[in-house]
């Protein structure tokens, strides 16, 4: 059984006891860089990469830990051979800064990863989800907005269009300037409250792609305001999500 992503930093598996999966995850995240690097070796016919190279990575890896292995890969890459779509796609993997980073970037000539890049990319807007290209610019607050959340935040199985857009309520994180985190939010798939982080979004949904069966629970969750309990601080403990399974 592949070891569970761990999407998070080092000092906050520290600060909430779970060092470990961390560390399982990280060499995970170095296996999963040798794996396509290898992929991309085996799949490579002049020049051109079997079309299957990708969806191979993903069996074996999913769609979690290729993004992240990509984003750090192709953190300062450049080059007319990378598409810019694809490639925005795949930074928006968040990547906490640590020293070992280097140990899971994908050793490959250029235009191979790129073309690895665009069929993982491929496989990804192939299910639908909302991606940065949904989104106006993260850098705003975040209360009272559709919010799309990071798949990466999700167990693959979870991963659905409807999992991915909340509504931001209130928490320290919404806006961009504060030095807390939390964001607490209502999903508009089944109506959820959960406790977030603000980098567990990619950004605010532009919403002329807010879908049909949105619209509904939008507009109800910005009717009339209703006093209600706000949480009384921030807490430090991770997001949770009712029994939603989180990555």
């Amino acid at each position: 059984m592949t070891e569970a992503f761990y999407p998070y930093s080092r000092q906050k598996a520290q600060r909430e006891g779970e060092l470990a999966q961390w560390k399982r995850s990280h060499q995970a995240n170095v296996k999963c860089a040798q794996d396509i690097k290898n992929l991309i070796a085996s799949h490579a016919r002049d020049g051109q990469l079997e079309p299957d190279c990708a969806r191979t990575a993903l069996d074996w890896w999913g769609f979690p830990r290729v993004q992240f292995v990509l984003s750090s890969t192709l953190r300062n890459a450049s080059g007319q051979e990378f598409d810019p779509e694809a490639l925005h796609w795949a930074r928006t993997a968040y990547v906490p800064y640590e020293k070992t980073n280097g140990e899971f970037q994908i050793q490959a000539n250029n235009a191979l990863l790129a073309q690895f890049l665009r069929q993982t990319y491929g496989e990804y807007r192939a299910l639908g989800m909302f991606g940065p290209g949904h989104c106006v610019e993260a850098d705003q607050d975040y209360a009272g907005k559709v919010l799309v959340l990071r798949p990466d935040r999700l167990k693959e199985e979870c991963w659905s269009a409807q999992n991915q857009l909340w509504y931001g309520e209130c928490g320290f994180g919404c806006s961009p300037d504060a030095s807390g985190r939390a964001v607490f939010a209502t999903s508009l798939g089944d109506g959820q409250k959960a406790r977030w982080e603000r980098l567990d979004f990619m950004g605010v949904l532009d919403e002329q792609h807010l879908p049909d069966w949105a619209m509904d629970k939008l507009a109800e969750l910005r009717g009339p305001i209703q006093e209600q309990d706000a949480p009384a601080q921030e807490q430090d403990s991770g997001p949770t999500l009712g029994g939603m399974e989180l990555g």
